[in-house]
Formats: structure tokens, C-alpha cells, sequence
């Protein structure tokens, strides 16, 4: 099963799953990020737990589902529900029958009957898709092995607060081809930016995700050499070297040493260029403290608006 088949699915039904970014028309994805940026300027003064005036989410709840560990997700995912006037359920794995043989069709049909939306954060892409193919409410990826779609669409909308318009521009990505490589990749077919990725032959991003791209003739480009990938970038952007559950450590750091972010590879980029990082950060790892904790540096602002990107998700989610 794809991401598309479950839109589809749930298209027919009416329902707005949020799965990849892939999935979407550019001006859906822009209009996701125009609410999310009016949201986040009609807050300024007013404390946390106020709620939006037109209370999107009035009398609904979004489930939450944890097959891995989080702070980011799970603190900015309930604090936008509880801003739109809605409640939440925090639903780890061991909560679940999933885990004691309960199909995720089971699953997805028992949650569609008791809450109004589901955010899954999970391994396995074929658990969240099975799970929307089934639920009759929209689902939301909150982190899958294979994409992590909220977390672009915030460092998109940090990069415009900070840089301006994203079309047109450079962004660099230094490391692993993951998750965070494949959504940025999907992000710059949409959004309308390069992307140079500098990963080691070993960890370069899928095949089928850069030949997506470049069908729609998206501007990615993949390198070896850091410092290529780097040069005259407007924003330099990285990640962990070793995610939840990996069993190689010591491998993975021999070979993504030479990728890591300093002074001197972000001194490459143009000079009022801005570092990203999804968090949680390894500094001495993939980013030294200079960097991550010096001027460039826009990490703790792409955290905050997690939580405004995905207001707006939820809002569009519900139709609001």
C-alpha cells in the first residue's frame, strides 16, 4: 500500500488524511502554511492555553499514537489541540492490542469510533498507511522511518520568517539520507527550492524518492562532498547520526565523521546562511556546539513552530 492509495481511499470519502507531502498540490501545502504563520502572529501577548477565537477544533479529540519515544511531537501536537479548542489522548504502544496481535485495521476502526483524528508516530510507514486505508477520521504522520512531513513543513516556514520566500533558493543537507532527506526532498519539488545533499554513498536518499523528484524536475542534487553541497547555501540543515532502535553505531559514525557540521563547513555557505536541525541534537556529533548554539543557529525557533504548522494541519485536517 502507498500514501496514495490511502488518499484516494479516504478522498472518496471525504476525508484529509496528512501523510507525505508528496501526496499534495503545492497551493494546499502554501495554504497549510499561510494559516499556520496568521495563527502564530494573532498569539503574540496572549498566554498558552488560550484558544483560537473560531475554536477549530471545538469538541473534538485527536489520539495520539507513541510507537517511539518523543518531546517535540508529542508537546507541540497537544498543545495545538488544546489551542484549537480541542482534547487529546496520549496512546503509547503498550496501551495499544496492536502489540498483543490486534490488526492496525482493528485498530484504526475502534479509534475512528471514539476520537475525531490520529497522529501516529511510528517505524514502520506500513502501519500508519494500513491505518489510514481503515480509519474513517484523518490520520497524520507524526515521524515514520521513511518521512517526517511536520517537521518540514515548520523548517520551511522558520526558513521564509527568517530568509524570506523559499522559491528559487538553496538549502543544504549534510548526513544521512533518512526521513528528514526525504521529506526535505519532497518539500523542494512543492515549495520550489535546490536541495544539494552531501550523504555517503551508503546512507544517499532512495532511488524511488529522488526519481519522484525528478519527474517534476525537481532542482536535488546529490553529492559526496560536503563542502559542494554546502557552498553559497541559504540555510545548512542536518540530523542525528544514529535514530531510535539503530544497531550500528559505532559503523555509522566512522563513516558520516567527515559530515559533520562546524565553523568551517558552514563557512562555506552564503554569509547570512541559517542552521537547522530537527532536534534532538548530538553535539561533538553531527553538529559542533558553535554552530547549533551560535548566531546562525534557528533550531529552538524550528521547534516552536511545530506547533503552529501543525494548528494549521489540524484545522485543515477538520476542514476549518
Amino acid at each position: 500500500m502507498t500514501a496514495a492509495v490511502a488518499n484516494i481511499a479516504a478522498a472518496a470519502s471525504g476525508i484529509r488524511h496528512f501523510l507525505d507531502l508528496s501526496d499534495f498540490e503545492p497551493a494546499v501545502l502554501r495554504g497549510i502554511l499561510d494559516h499556520a504563520a496568521r495563527m502564530k502572529a494573532g498569539r503574540k501577548g496572549k498566554p498558552k492555553g488560550a484558544v483560537e477565537p473560531d475554536h477549530p477544533a471545538a469538541d473534538r479529540i485527536l489520539a495520539m499514537i507513541f510507537e517511539k519515544p518523543s518531546t517535540r511531537t508529542r508537546l507541540s501536537f497537544d498543545s495545538a489541540m488544546r489551542q484549537l479548542g480541542g482534547e487529546t489522548i496520549v496512546l503509547r504502544a503498550d496501551d495499544l492490542q496492536i502489540g498483543r496481535g490486534e490488526t492496525v485495521a482493528d485498530t484504526a476502526r475502534i479509534l475512528s469510533a471514539n476520537v475525531d483524528a490520529i497522529m501516529m508516530r511510528t517505524g514502520k510507514t506500513k502501519n500508519l498507511l494500513e491505518l489510514a486505508a481503515n480509519a474513517s477520521v484523518p490520520v497524520i504522520n507524526g515521524l515514520t522511518d521513511d518521512s517526517h512531513p511536520c517537521q518540514v513543513m515548520a523548517d520551511v516556514m522558520t526558513f521564509e520568517e527568517k530568509a524570506g520566500p523559499i522559491r528559487g533558493r538553496k538549502l543544504a543537507w549534510v548526513g544521512d539520507g533518512n526521513n528528514m532527506a526525504t521529506s526535505l526532498i519532497h518539500a523542494a519539488v512543492q515549495f520550489g527550492f535546490r536541495l544539494d545533499l552531501a550523504c555517503p554513498a551508503e546512507l544517499a536518499p532512495e532511488k524511488k524518492v529522488l526519481a519522484w523528484a525528478a519527474e517534476r524536475q525537481g532542482q536535488i542534487f546529490v553529492t559526496e562532498d560536503p563542502a559542494a553541497a554546502v557552498s553559497d547555501a541559504a540555510c545548512v540543515i542536518t540530523d542525528t547520526w544514529v535514530s531510535m532502535g539503530m544497531k550500528d553505531a559505532e559503523r555509522r559514525h566512522k563513516i558520516l565523521a567527515p559530515y559533520q557540521v562546524n565553523a568551517a563547513l558552514i563557512g562555506k555557505a552564503a554569509k547570512d546562511a541559517i542552521f537547522m536541525h530537527c532536534l534532538p541534537a548530538h553535539r561533538g556529533e553531527e553538529v559542533t556546539p558553535e554552530v547549533i548554539d551560535g548566531p546562525r543557529s534557528v533550531v529552538f525557533e524550528e521547534a516552536e513552530n511545530r506547533l503552529h504548522v501543525q494548528k494549521a494541519i489540524l484545522a485543515w485536517c477538520f476542514g476549518a
